[in-house]
């Protein structure tokens, strides 16, 4: 149970990553994924890789700048601008539906406008999920100038997208509908210099 704790990547840059098991029985029609992160990195990093034999790019968020979020669905991506964070937790959540192509995106707790891609798209169910590297080839292939160095925290992945309530209800920690990857019962593996802490602060 990772209740009030986080992944504190030490190094930069990293070689470390976690590996997520989930079980996901056939392909993503939607998805959403939380997680919680706080950094003071300005370079380019990866905080949610999922990839596939097929697509190494299926599902990735990324933060290529401190002003800029980059949600992959597919290989292709769409920009979420942002304030420069004030060296705090910056909570996300980015969801997106195959049927309309509609993805959203969500910062500590506020809807950014919301922008289109992959319409029609499926994602793959068989994936290698990681934390802290960015995949360039099915479980590997990683750039360390692309890791991620810093603290992660209340990772979730659901195979629908999420009401505006329940967006909220991510980013306050309140209850949950159940997930295919939930922070309070993750299956997950710690390669490299990654270490699980209390977290210091609410």
């Amino acid at each position: 149970d990772l209740y009030r704790k986080v992944f504190v990547f030490r190094k930069d840059p990293s070689d470390a990553y976690v590996l997520l098991r989930a079980k996901l029985e056939q392909p993503l029609q939607n998805f959403t994924v939380c997680l919680r992160s706080y950094t003071d990195l300005t370079r380019p990093h990866s905080l949610f890789s999922y990839a596939t034999k097929a697509q190494d790019n299926e599902i990735l968020l990324f933060k290529p700048k401190p002003s800029e979020y980059r949600l992959y669905v597919g290989g292709k991506f769409v920009t979420f601008r942002v304030p420069e964070g004030h060296r705090d937790w910056e909570h996300v959540c980015a969801s997106w539906e195959s049927a309309t192509g509609v993805a959203e995106f969500w910062l500590n707790g506020k809807p950014w406008p919301r922008k289109g891609l992959q319409r029609g798209y499926m994602v793959g169910a068989e994936a290698a999920i990681l934390l802290g590297q960015e995949q360039d080839a099915f479980g590997g292939g990683f750039d360390v100038y692309n890791s991620f160095s810093g603290e992660l925290a209340d990772v979730y992945l659901w195979d629908a997208g999420l009401s505006p309530d329940k967006m909220r209800a991510a980013y306050q920690s309140l209850r949950l509908p159940p997930a295919v990857l939930a922070w309070k019962n993750l299956s997950y593996e710690m390669k490299g210099d990654v270490v699980v802490k209390p977290r210091l602060r609410e």
